[in-house]
């Protein structure tokens, strides 16, 4: 009867694995769409997941997902799922789990039905099944079960397999959502978990912190030492919300403190020098900072993941050097935050943005990786754009080989056919240039060099980065200006145009002497009415500086005698005319006249100097003239603007301090400027600017230093790893333990005294070593080997104890333990005496 009835069980066992077998090779042939919907309908599903064989429940349920993630229509099945989610098969309940999750919202009465089910689970022998069921309870988005969630993650808090208490962590971000007035319940078990000993579990329970209460770091203190001896065991997603969370609690409860120290002074090898050296001043005290241990321990324990393999811990390793470390900490980071640039595109996109917001604060260290960021041919816009800002940043702490590498590979794209491209490779130049003004004459050559150019952006560029450069020193740069005039007629570009009529004008009044500036004019205002308006606008500021340094040059003279009003009517003034002379000999006649009037007789050169004048006004008021018939009214009210300064004496002063007043020294700074401020890490420092003020949603930038003074008090950080228990189960030795037993018998008897009131039998530090107990023993064995040899032995060792009382007393220290020790050695043979 066994015989047959082994038979049949395997018979049945063979029949279902044939069918199974059957059944997976049916699923490979065929297509999802014909497992769905072509080859079952609604209905037959329905009756699979009504049958009571958990095979056909199984099929059931996964034709049901298969349409849920197809989107097609499935909530249909949902009462008929629910009976299942007490099936004993742990590959139906985790479908079912799944269909939950995915529809509970829209059916949350029929959801409440499988609670008392997944509350069962959650008692469940198999760990597996009870992180689902806790799973899956926190997922159901049903606010009307918070209660029992925040229950269920309280059994979970307690587990005994980590996994369980992982999934716990997880669900307190879904309980709060649920039911913010779970908070208090949730943040006692967010305390639980924070100081639990498995690393797999503190990283959910961080992140779940940082999601609820980010501000409560009174939670972190007693686990924080834990929770740093726990991060180089985490996943990267906990090692990521472990650092954010330790870099914000560092500066909340670490003062940054520093400390005076002097230089030390060299090490002299003779003695007289040493002599010496104690007289003179090792210098001035500087100061040091000064890192707190619990800090200390934090950034020494980041040091391995720099080594990771998630780009993302890099960085956040990086942030936390950069804002709590000093700068040899970066230093070491600097390294793996490069390697970076060998990763895809994308991500090479982001590690830049992060690379240069570093390099603006500490660039020293990224000078020898200055070979990574050249451009190369296949590097897209967005690339390129910041590796230029990364050269133009390590260009003064280069060395000069690789300044010449960088000012070559950038005059090379200057020369290009991308317009984007050269002008930042022009402004790259100007920023070099700017950073280093040792190779300021170097860069000024190559953009000289570019003037004569038939493309009109690089000229536009290359003008305006010299005008930045000629205006850092412009006493230095009257050649260059000359022959900025000489590229003039050439020139055809507007910005161009404008950018060196703007120069001529700055040094028009620099050598009177030498001016080239109203030639410059006359030259120019021939050509007036074909030229673009910001040419014009510069055309008639050039003619107003001429006109002002003219009437600073010949200031108008008082008359003694002031002419009567029918002749000021007639005639026009000599300094300030108001009509245009109609020809060369009115105004021959004029200038004679004036000289007749003067005082005695005039030479010649005085009435040459009066002809410039006048030519000099004349041209002025050509230019006002020009000016009041062009079509842009921009232009007619600049010209009335100056007309008006220039006009009357009292206001010639005014119209210098508008006009002729320095200008500031411009500074092109790096394009990423503004995003200077801005966390390293976050998504807000690629986005940039248009992130808004306050950054992207979520963003926070790091708290200042706590003063000094106000920080937590360092005993709240508890170390819950009880290391002295861990070292004597492990480490310790039989002579640590006897030594432990004697402190504590030294503790508890008293021990015998002498008459100088030294312990008998007792080191005066209070503690014995193995060795000296094995001592002691030989000296008990040689002390009853004595005793035995007879009472005269005795005498002479009393007496011998005797004599050395009294040479102690006046002897030294050495004398003073041979006595004590013959003397335990005398009490001990007494004692031997009286009990035998």
């Amino acid at each position: 009867m066994e015989t047959i009835s082994r038979i049949s069980s395997m018979l049945e066992t063979a029949r279902e694995l044939t069918l199974e077998a059957a059944q997976s090779a049916a699923i490979n042939r065929t297509s999802s769409t014909d497992y769905t919907s072509k080859t079952y309908t609604l209905a037959h599903i329905k009756k699979l997941l009504d049958s009571r064989h958990e095979r056909e429940v199984l099929d059931g349920m996964r034709r049901v997902i298969s349409l849920m993630y197809r989107s097609e229509p499935s909530l249909t099945f949902f009462s008929a799922v629910v009976k299942n989610v007490a099936s004993a098969s742990l590959e139906v309940k985790k479908l079912v789990y799944i269909y939950l999750v995915h529809h509970a919202e829209a059916e949350p009465d029929l959801a409440l039905l499988s609670i008392n089910a997944i509350q069962k689970s959650l008692t469940d022998s198999n760990p597996q099944v009870r992180v689902m069921a806790l799973r899956t309870m926190s997922g159901i988005r049903v606010p009307v079960i918070s209660q029992i969630v925040s229950l269920a993650i309280k059994r979970g808090c307690g587990d005994m397999s980590p996994h369980v208490r992982k999934a716990a962590a997880l669900a307190i971000p879904k309980c709060y959502r649920l039911d913010p007035n779970t908070l208090p319940q949730l943040t006692g078990y967010l305390s639980t978990l924070l100081g639990d000993s498995q690393y797999f579990v503190v990283g959910p329970a961080v992140a779940a912190f940082l999601d609820l209460c980010p501000d409560e770091l009174d939670l972190i203190h007693k686990p924080y030492r834990s929770l740093v001896k726990k991060l180089a065991d985490m996943d990267e997603w906990g090692q990521l919300a472990t650092l954010r969370l330790l870099t914000f609690y560092a500066r909340k409860c670490f003062p940054r403190r520093t400390q005076k120290v002097k230089p030390s002074a060299p090490v002299a090898f003779y003695d007289d020098e040493k002599n010496g050296q104690e007289s003179q001043d090792t210098g001035e005290e500087y100061e040091v900072q000064v890192t707190d241990p619990d800090l200390e321990l934090l950034l020494r324990a980041c040091k391995p993941l720099l080594q990771s393999r998630n780009s993302a811990v890099i960085v956040s390793v990086v942030r936390c050097y950069l804002y709590l470390a000093s700068p040899d900490y970066i230093a070491e980071a600097v390294g793996p935050l490069v390697a970076l640039m060998r990763t895809p595109q994308d991500m090479q996109h982001i590690a830049l943005f992060n690379i240069v917001a570093v390099a603006m604060r500490i660039p020293k260290p990224f000078a020898k990786y200055t070979a990574h960021f050249l451009v190369h041919a296949n590097d897209p816009p967005h690339i390129w754009r910041l590796k230029l800002e990364v050269l133009t940043i390590l260009f003064p702490h280069c060395g000069k080989h690789w300044k010449g590498v960088i000012i070559s590979e950038l005059e090379h794209f200057s020369k290009g056919t991308d317009p984007e491209l050269v002008r930042e490779s022009v402004r790259a130049i100007g920023r070099c240039a700017q950073g280093d003004t040792s190779t300021a004459d170097m860069c000024l050559r190559i953009l000289l060099g570019q003037i004569s150019s038939l493309d009109g952006n690089l000229v536009s560029e290359s003008l305006t980065v010299i005008r930045h450069l000629i205006q850092q020193d412009p006493t230095s740069h009257k050649s260059t200006v000359l022959q900025l005039v000489k590229n003039l007629g050439t020139t055809t570009h507007p910005d161009a145009r404008a950018t060196i009529i703007w120069l001529i004008g700055e040094f028009a009044g620099v050598e009177p002497e030498n001016n080239i500036a109203p030639d410059v004019l006359r030259i120019l205002i021939k050509g007036f009415a074909d030229e673009t308006e910001i040419v014009k606008q510069q055309i008639v500021l050039l003619g107003a500086k001429v006109y002002l340094h003219h009437l600073l040059q010949n200031p108008p003279k008082e008359k003694p005698e002031a002419p009567a009003p029918t002749e000021t009517a007639e005639k026009p003034t000599k300094e300030y005319p108001n009509e245009w002379a109609d020809n060369e000999d009115e105004g021959q006649e004029n200038a004679d006249q004036s000289t007749k009037e003067g005082e005695g007789e005039s030479e010649q050169p005085e009435a040459k100097e009066e002809e410039t004048e006048d030519r000099t006004t004349l041209l002025w008021r050509y230019i006002l003239l020009l000016a009041r018939y062009d079509t842009s009214y921009d232009l007619r009210d600049r010209a009335r603007l100056y007309k008006n300064l220039l006009e009357t004496p009292s206001s010639v002063q005014l119209a210098n301090l508008l006009l002729l007043a320095p200008k500031p020294v411009p500074h092109a700074p790096s394009p990423s400027e503004t995003r200077k401020d801005l966390l390293i890490g976050s998504a807000t420092l690629v986005v940039g600017p248009e992130a808004g003020y306050l950054g992207l949603p979520g963003y926070s930038n790091l708290p200042d230093w706590v003063v000094p003074g106000q920080e937590p008090d360092p005993s709240l950080r508890i170390d819950e790893t009880k290391p002295d228990i861990s070292s004597t189960t492990t480490t310790s030795t039989a002579g640590d333990r006897l030594d432990r037993a004697l402190r504590e018998h030294q503790s508890t008897v008293m021990p015998n005294r002498n008459r100088n009131g030294a312990s008998i039998g007792v080191d005066p530090a209070g503690k014995k070593t193995l060795d000296q107990w094995l001592q002691e023993e030989e000296e008990e064995e040689e002390t009853e080997t004595e005793s035995e040899s007879g009472s005269e032995e005795e005498t002479d060792s009393e007496e011998e104890t005797d004599s050395e009382e009294e040479s102690g007393e006046s002897g030294s220290e050495e004398d003073s333990e041979e006595e004590t020790d013959s003397e335990t050695e005398a009490v001990n043979k007494e004692a031997r005496q009286l009990l035998g």
